[in-house]
């Protein structure tokens, strides 16, 4: 009888959604967006490796600098979410993610060329071993090019995500968000396993080739894409003004506290860990970088099994619940996996964190939106978004110190141990976990 009703919610809300033009549209550019970003993280944590003789501080040093625009570009991105044609800021990222790959593709096709025309200053500016024609990059290229892509992830998140709220209107939310979770996990598996194979069996300029064509179809498909208009844009705020009008309603709302509180832990404590599994799959499993890239790709298996789940299920009232046991799963498999002397067992703990992010992902976003006036959403967004970049980053400065002087293991263990123990006070005196979600309308306030 579960797995009838199961298939009916599949097929009813699931399904009028993925019949509306406009969400398959949105739905595919969720994927082919997250499918580019992981695939390219993998080749920027694989060079990193091989520049740095694999070092894994340099290889956290290149979360830092992917998520370091986060906190600063959030909130204007936010302001903007709100303020301006959503599918026009996706467009602009999109391009911008075009022309950074196209860039480094350019780097290497040079290289072969030869770079000795253009004399011994291009030569020791761009790194390059003019004995052999072969590009050699450094670490700052890698996360230059980095650093553009958190950029480009900061400004397009907030604009997509209300996109996608526009689209599927409040009573969907939930099974729409559960479909774009799907989405992104589909690119989050599928982009490592295909950029680790492109690396190992025909090298980085025809992997970077292959990005190129990615980047250029999501353009092409965002340039399709029809967001209904809200009306609600010439009633945004000034940017830092409401700013602080999203800080103070959150504030004041004791659900989303302990939402953005478990939030602040999870980035600072657990998902720069995800950083380190290129290092655990080379150096303490010995694989190659075809199986590193599964690896990595294993907790988006896990996420997307979590997801189709969730899509389908109705009637969701404890949001809460599903985000802050998700969190829980995540933090117990992140502090036994990197004990398994095996690949298989590795894997299987990775695919159950992935299960966990599942109700994690899918919730913190509709948490924050339902519990939102509709005019302050893209601001409520840019808000989560700040959180997630502030956090990341300092937690991934503290770990990228911690890493230097301890065992890789014990590092990755202690800190998801130690988010485990900071989930207590949001579970024990938020109503996140107690109390089911009081959706707000228009103008309301917080509970």
């Amino acid at each position: 009888m579960q797995d009838r009703s199961t298939r009916r919610g599949i097929r009813g809300v699931g399904a009028g959604l993925m019949g509306e033009r406009d969400f398959r549209v949105v739905w595919g550019v969720g994927i082919l967006a997250e499918f580019g970003r992981r695939y390219e993280l993998v080749a920027f944590s694989l060079l990193i490796l091989e520049v740095t003789d694999s070092s894994a501080s340099h290889l956290m040093l290149l979360w830092v600098f992917n998520n370091l625009p986060r906190p600063f570009v959030s909130p204007l991105a936010g302001y903007i979410a709100d303020r301006f044609p959503r599918q026009r800021v996706m467009l602009l990222a999109q391009a911008v993610n075009l022309a950074t790959a196209g860039g480094l593709l350019a780097l290497m096709l040079y290289s072969l060329e030869g770079w000795q025309s253009w004399g011994a200053f291009g030569a020791a500016f761009f790194g390059i071993d003019a004995a052999d024609g072969l590009l050699d990059l450094q670490p700052w290229h890698i996360f230059l090019a980095a650093f553009v892509q958190g950029v480009t992830k900061a400004v397009e998140d907030p604009s997509r995500r209300t996109g996608i709220f526009d689209i599927a209107g409040r009573e969907r939310v939930v099974n729409a968000m559960s479909l774009d979770v799907i989405a992104q996990n589909v690119g989050k598996m599928a982009g490592p396993v295909a950029g680790g194979l492109l690396i190992q069996f025909a090298g980085y300029p025809a992997a970077y080739a292959f990005l190129l064509f990615v980047h250029a179809d999501n353009l092409l498909l965002i340039s399709r894409l029809r967001i209904p208009a809200t009306g609600l844009m010439a009633a945004a705020p000034p940017m830092w003004s409401g700013l602080g009008s999203a800080m103070g309603f959150a504030w004041r709302n004791s659900t989303l506290v302990g939402m953005l509180s478990i939030t602040l832990v999870m980035n600072a404590m657990a998902f720069p860990l995800q950083q380190f599994i290129p290092a655990v799959g080379t150096g303490l499993l010995g694989v190659g970088p075809a199986l590193v890239g599964v690896l990595v790709a294993a907790d988006g298996f896990g996420h997307l099994a979590g997801a189709a789940v969730m899509a389908a299920t109705r009637g969701v009232r404890y949001h809460g619940r599903y985000f802050t046991y998700g969190s829980v799963v995540v933090l117990v498999a992140s502090a036994v996996y990197v004990w398994s002397p095996w690949y298989g067992l590795a894997f299987a703990l990775l695919l159950l964190s992935g299960l966990g992010q599942a109700g994690f992902s899918t919730m913190q976003s509709s948490i924050m939106m339902l519990s939102s006036p509709p005019e302050m959403r893209g601001q409520m967004m840019g808000l989560l978004s700040f959180c997630i970049g502030i956090a990341n980053l300092l937690g991934a400065l503290e770990i990228s110190a911690a890493v230097s002087w301890l065992a890789l293991q014990h590092t990755i263990s202690l800190h998801a141990l130690a988010g485990l123990a900071l989930l207590v006070p949001a579970i024990l005196f938020t109503p996140l976990v107690r109390r089911p979600l009081a959706q707000t309308g228009a103008g309301a306030g917080g509970s």
